[in-house]
């Protein structure tokens, strides 16, 4: 009877570590067969149908004030932040659909609950216009019911401030990789989300030190077996990746 106990125990402490690290699709899943286009509605689709942890995306803020979602500053050869929707949505994506909104992301993603959609608002060229994008992004977020569903990351520390100043229940990850657990715990961000490089290679202690905090920590973007297996062993979280086909089932 004691050695089935022992080898209950271990086999959920195994299935326990083995779930502990989730997968996040980076820009949605986009690397599939056919390939589509990252950022995509289809990209979205496609890391609902693997059912992900989450789902990644891009939102820039077009000239009138209407949030899409788009990791490069240009849309073709347009600039968003200097361009209205409808003078963008003239270049369809790579897939041949029009560029997204963030409303239609919101939308789209709240039909698989189980998905979180993991909202990276991209620095803006001044403090005003991030603190819009902030704002508008709640806005859509309480208009759109995906208060359960969203998390927020991004390199603008200000943006991450400007966050969890306005509404402090959704987690908020910095992007940087330049603060320590410390100085995000003093920053009053939810946890770390740094380039693999940073975590494996420059500050391999910052996981451990994160945890100990009550931080959560993330890594973007792993794209290699043994680089994920090596984050996994060190108790990481979450990664970001864009091969989550690959790293769900290890």
């Amino acid at each position: 009877m004691m050695k089935y106990i022992i080898l209950l125990i271990l086999t959920v402490c195994s299935e326990f570590m083995n779930a502990q690290t989730q997968i996040i699709a980076h820009r949605g899943f986009f690397q599939t067969n056919p390939p589509t286009t990252e950022n995509s509605l289809q990209a979205l689709k496609n890391a609902q149908d693997l059912k992900v942890y989450g789902s990644e995306f891009d939102v820039r803020m077009t000239a009138d004030g209407i949030l899409v979602v788009n990791h490069d500053e240009h849309h073709a050869e347009m600039e968003i932040s200097e361009s209205a929707l409808a003078k963008l949505r003239t270049a369809r994506l790579a897939n041949g659909e029009e560029l997204p909104t963030l409303e239609q992301y919101l939308e789209m993603g709240k039909r698989v609950i189980g998905v979180k959609l993991i909202v990276e608002l991209k620095p803006a060229k001044t403090k005003i216009l991030e603190d819009m994008m902030v704002q508008k992004a709640l806005q859509l977020v309480s208009k759109t019911k995906t208060e359960e569903q969203v998390e927020f990351i991004s390199f603008s520390l200000n943006i991450c401030r400007e966050i969890k100043n306005r509404e402090h229940r959704y987690p908020v990850h910095y992007l940087n990789g330049d603060l320590s657990p410390q100085q995000l715990k003093l920053e009053n961000v939810d946890g770390l989300d740094y380039h693999y490089k940073i975590l494996l290679e420059k500050h391999p202690e910052w996981i451990a030190e994160a945890r100990k905090l009550g931080l959560m920590t993330n890594s973007w973007t792993v794209n290699d077996i043994e680089t994920y297996k090596k984050l996994k062993s060190m108790g990481i979280d979450f990664v970001t990746t864009n091969i989550p086909d690959q790293l769900i089932y290890l």
